[in-house]
């Protein structure tokens, strides 16, 4: 049997818990501050791979082994590996308070709303996308992934990071900052979790089902529910298919060139993905900024013209996905750099037909697998005498491009 004990938020190790074992398996500070039995042999987890064959000797001399971690363990912690490794029915779990449990709690804010993100040995771009897109975020940091990695990448956003250091130990400090405060300082090894909040919706309204709101239940909603110019806005059956091949959802970051009303921006943000929407047109800025507030999601606006501002978006926030609104002269330059940069998939949306060819070569050369699709819908519309006709919308091409996977020699995709 291996007992996973959760320890370092407060609470000491018991020396029953460990009477007996022949094996204590930790990091360096639980091992020291636990009351470790004389003879036990005694690992320091670096590396899991060779800690994880010094456990599965033990345990086939029949030795009891005790591993500690930090909080709970079964909460992006070590429990995964060992059931993996050696099968759920083996552990005793002693979970103590997990990190983000207890910095929520030195807030005096509720965290059955929040998302938690861990950006320990995995890249940080997953961890900003959410912190961009949700009001309360726990981040699990790791070396390279820690509250100065974070505040440089969410510099400019309207969010408080709350950094907790060495929480449950007499040198526990919690902090809040600005984003640009935390990037401007070295935070040490101790940090536990940062907190990335909007302090606004900090709090929130009663819960049924813990972790972030549900995704909505519309999405292509009518062009009533946003402010838009005479008219100038993406139709709703053109965002159907435009949100089915952008595929935004939480984690992602998706941008919106030539956003105009930011009608796809907001849609995309409303399922979840971080989203920059860019508009040249300082009334469509403004429009943009209402329509978000209006239905309660967070969409960054960069004023400028593509394809020149699409430089001004650094390179680490290269997008998963693009959609590309309006057809000018430049469409095609849009599209080329567009597509240079977009991990996943780039949406065109096209009235005239002539820039379709550019366009597609664009994406093509790009190294896109492309296709495309003419969209003319009729919509019911009344006519006096109380019967109703078809009232055609002015036809679209939809050209999408998806980047080819990259394969191993086997054939497998990367």
């Amino acid at each position: 049997m291996i007992t996973v004990v959760g320890a370092g938020t407060g609470a000491p190790v018991a020396a029953d818990v460990l009477a007996g074992a022949r094996l204590v398996v930790g990091g360096r500070r639980h091992l020291s501050a636990a009351p470790v039995p004389e003879g036990a042999e005694q690992v320091v987890l670096g590396a899991l791979a060779p800690a994880l064959d010094v456990i599965e000797r033990h345990l086939d001399e029949q030795g009891r082994v005790v591993v500690l971690a930090s909080g709970d363990p079964g909460f992006f912690g070590i429990v995964r590996v060992l059931a993996e490794r050696f099968g759920a029915q083996r552990l005793d779990v002693r979970a103590g308070v997990s990190s983000v449990a207890a910095a929520f709690a030195r807030l005096g804010v509720p965290w059955d709303d929040a998302v938690v993100v861990s950006a320990h040995g995995r890249d940080l771009r997953t961890a900003v996308h959410v912190c961009r897109a949700r009001p309360k975020v726990a981040v699990l940091t790791g070396p390279g992934a820690g509250p100065a990695e974070l505040g440089a990448a969410l510099r400019g956003d309207s969010r408080v990071l709350v950094v907790a250091s060495a929480l449950g130990s007499a040198d526990e400090r919690v902090e809040r900052v600005t984003p640009a405060e935390a990037a401007a300082r070295d935070w040490g090894p101790a940090v536990s979790v940062v907190l990335c909040l909007d302090e606004a919706r900090a709090v929130g309204g009663v819960r049924s089902v813990a972790g972030p709101p549900p995704g909505p239940a519309q999405w292509a909603l009518d062009e009533g529910e946003f402010t838009h110019r005479d008219s100038m806005i993406t139709k709703f059956e053109v965002r159907a298919l435009a949100l089915a091949r952008l595929g935004p959802r939480l984690g992602d970051l998706v941008w919106d060139v030539g956003a105009g009303s930011g009608s796809v921006a907001v849609e995309c943000a409303r399922l979840g993905a971080a989203v920059t929407a860019v508009e040249k047109s300082l009334d469509g800025v403004e429009r943009i900024g209402a329509n978000a507030a209006a239905h309660g999601v967070d969409v960054r606006v960069v004023h400028g013209a593509a394809p020149a501002v699409l430089a001004e978006l650094d390179a680490p926030d290269d997008p998963d996905a693009v959609f590309v609104g309006g057809g000018g002269r430049e469409l095609p330059e849009v599209v080329t750099v567009c597509a240079r940069r977009a991990r996943r998939t780039v949406v065109v949306a096209m009235a005239a037909l002539d820039r379709v060819p550019a366009a597609r070569a664009a994406l093509t050369g790009a190294g896109f697998d492309c296709d495309g699709v003419l969209l003319q819908s009729s919509r019911l519309a009344p006519l006096p005498g109380d019967v109703t006709r078809l009232a055609a919308t002015n036809p679209v091409f939809l050209l999408w491009g998806v980047r080819s996977p990259v394969r191993t020699e086997e054939g497998v995709p990367l």
